[in-house]
């Protein structure tokens, strides 16, 4: 009897164990509740915690204090110059940010207190254009062309050092092939691999295996030839399912072959949502929970939803937004002209 009753008990305790499933509940609105408005230019923030980094234009850099409610705002000034930060990143230890243009600046959290500069590079054609790391100690930033391929850089000691990675072990670019600095991420990074989106002239997709060892790229269906053509945001929500987007943002409201999606990794992209809206967006970001069915897009046209992995979009909001990143499954941060704001999915 004693061996009947300690069976059932584990049946019972077993059936309890399982995770009931909840149904996630389909978005039908955003409310935007703005954190700063500043004569900033913000392309780049990155979720630190609960907190939220940021910087941008004339030097700008900051933090969201999400248990104060408060924004803190500093400048960097590099000898005469107060560089443009289009790409940060951080780890659980510190926070990173790279200017565009010459010379491109790589600034780390310092020990004193103040940014460390931790790479530096100079050169007429400099430009870089987003930053992530896989892990604490490994992380990448891509920038436009210097030679014959995409400048692309690599830390391995959690960004206290950065080395440049060889055009011998990347594929050659076309001429106009580059990237567009517009929200900071041209980067996606799922397990050690890595997906960099170009555009331009030609708009394609650079990918390793390996966190940059080795490299191959694939051709994308995107609008392209044009040099505000192309690809300008790239997420993948699992190692095999990815998105891109972007168009011409000189012609916002077009809407062919701005879009489209991988089920393989990255190898094939499929057109979506052809001659349907969002036309042009800079950034685009999966629903965390989402199953890669739910995606957020924002650009300075406004924000759009989608509950079938791209196939339509409904419009939640005409304000304009140049960067997204999700602190939750129905919370995120967004970034634009002159201001940061926090968005509830409802």
């Amino acid at each position: 009897m004693k061996r009947l009753f300690f069976i059932l008990f584990l049946v019972i305790a077993a059936c309890k164990s399982e995770p009931e499933k909840v149904e996630r509940k389909i978005f039908t609105e955003v409310e935007v509740e703005v954190l700063l408005e500043d004569s900033i230019s913000i392309r780049a923030i990155e979720i630190m915690g609960e907190d939220l980094a940021f910087a941008g234009s004339n030097g700008a850099y900051g933090i969201y204090n999400s248990q104060q409610d408060e924004v803190r705002v500093s400048r960097q000034q590099y000898d005469s110059i107060y560089p443009e930060f289009r790409a940060v990143a951080g780890t659980s230890e510190d926070f990173f940010m790279l200017s565009v243009a010459n010379p491109a600046l790589l600034y780390k959290t310092g020990d004193s207190g103040e940014m460390e500069l931790v790479f530096k590079e100079e050169g007429e054609n400099v430009f870089y254009d987003a930053m992530t790391f896989w892990n604490d100690k490994e992380g990448i930033a891509m920038g436009d062309p210097v030679e014959n391929c995409l400048s692309v850089i690599i830390t391995g000691d959690g960004g206290k050092s950065w080395s440049k990675v060889s055009c011998e072990q990347l594929p050659e670019v076309a001429d106009g092939e580059a990237a567009f600095a517009a929200s900071n991420s041209n980067i996606a990074v799922q397990g050690d691999k890595a997906w960099i989106l170009s555009g331009g002239a030609r708009s394609r997709v650079f990918f390793t295996p390996d966190k940059g060892k080795t490299w191959e790229v694939f051709e994308t269906p995107l609008v392209q030839g044009g040099s505000t053509q192309g690809g300008y945001s790239i997420d993948f929500y699992d190692e095999q399912q990815g998105i891109i987007i972007g168009g011409d943002y000189t012609a916002p409201q077009e809407n062919k072959a701005n879009k489209a999606v991988t089920t393989d990794g990255g190898k094939t992209w499929n057109l979506i949502a052809q001659g349907k809206d969002p036309g042009y967006k800079s950034s685009v970001r999966y629903v965390p929970g989402g199953e890669g069915k739910e995606i957020v897009a924002v650009g300075f046209t406004g924000i759009s939803y989608s509950v079938d992995a791209g196939e339509n979009w409904k419009e939640f909001s005409s304000e304009g937004f140049y960067t997204i990143r999700f602190l939750n499954d129905s919370v995120a941060y967004a970034a634009g002209k002159n201001r940061l704001a926090k968005l509830k999915f409802k």
